[in-house]
């Protein structure tokens, strides 16, 4: 019986995959772990440079050193300290293979593929071994985990980081590069080029205004003011659109309120057509908003 089972290994700044073992077992709790283990890569900053997650029958345990993680998923009965030396000898062999630099400059998941042969010939040795090499290694880790041992992470915790991983909780600054929409459609580049006229229409008729306003003792001041709110809100759904935000629900509703008011606070100086006209493509505009999710990332390439 295979008691590591899993390895990967990650880029802690934004959680990009840079390598992972090919896997040939398919369990659900394996499935569950691998899950877990890459949600706990989108937020390592959260955590320790050195954990463990306990399962049922599967333990997941991680090391991050100089901005990378190595992340196991390990059979319970495989000792701690054999599990983080194995997560040691990783290190040892990623850092031989790939210098700092190549890490940062990586753009894309799983550059280092390549790396899966390394990584099955360490599985192998401590799968049919049950342990390093050397003893003396094995001995340095014990009391590595003696004085320092690993943070027991729960379950609850893992939840938490998985909202974020999901879209549901803001990302902080370190992370947002790790979030990507779904491509523009068609559609999309229609209501951009549709919300781009209306909020020209919008800032010419406004700033046509003011020049009346001032010769009118500021009368029209409303207008003028109703005109530029409309095509600040027009500029914000075309951003919301291209790029992703929290709340973007309660924000998308509440620009098409704005435009909506605007407009009709504008009847005498606009037909019937024309009203018709801005608050159907800031409707349009606000369907596609909500309708865009956030880009599925969960590929893990076939490893």
């Amino acid at each position: 019986m295979s008691l590591i089972l899993f390895a990967f290994v990650v880029r802690v700044r934004d959680g990009l995959p840079l390598s992972a073992s090919t896997d040939f077992e398919h369990n659900r709790e394996l499935q569950e772990r691998k899950q877990q283990l890459r949600t706990i890569s989108k937020a390592l900053a959260r955590f320790p440079d050195r954990g463990t997650v306990k399962g049922q029958e599967l333990n997941i345990h991680f090391v991050s050193s100089e901005g990378v993680s190595y992340m196991t998923v390990c059979h319970c009965s495989l000792p701690v300290a054999k599990a983080f030396c194995f997560l040691e000898d990783l290190r040892w062999e990623f850092t031989a293979c790939f210098n700092s630099t190549v890490v940062a400059l990586a753009n894309r998941p799983y550059p280092f593929l390549e790396f899966d042969s390394t990584i099955q010939k360490l599985k192998q040795q401590y799968n049919q071994s049950g342990g390093p090499a050397l003893e003396v290694t094995l001995a340095e880790v014990q009391e590595d985990l003696r004085i320092r041992p690993p943070q027991v992470i729960h379950l609850e915790e893992v939840e938490l980081t998985n909202g974020i991983a999901n879209g549901h909780m803001e990302q902080g600054p370190g992370s947002g590069q790790n979030v990507r929409l779904e491509p523009v459609t068609a559609p999309g580049i229609l209501s951009l080029v549709l919300n781009i006229m209306c909020a020209s229409l919008n800032i010419i008729r406004g700033v046509h205004l003011i020049e009346y306003t001032f010769q009118d003792d500021y009368e029209g001041i409303w207008n003028v003011v109703a005109f530029l709110l409309a095509f600040v809100c027009c500029v914000c759904q075309c951003h919301l659109y291209l790029f992703h935000s929290s709340l973007k629900k309660h924000k998308a509703f509440t620009l098409l309120s704005v435009i909506v008011l605007c407009n009709l606070y504008l009847l005498g100086l606009r037909n019937a057509w024309q009203l018709i006209f801005h608050i159907s493509v800031a409707s349009l505009s606000t369907v596609l908003i909500l309708t865009r999710k956030l880009q599925d990332r969960t590929n893990d390439c076939g490893v």
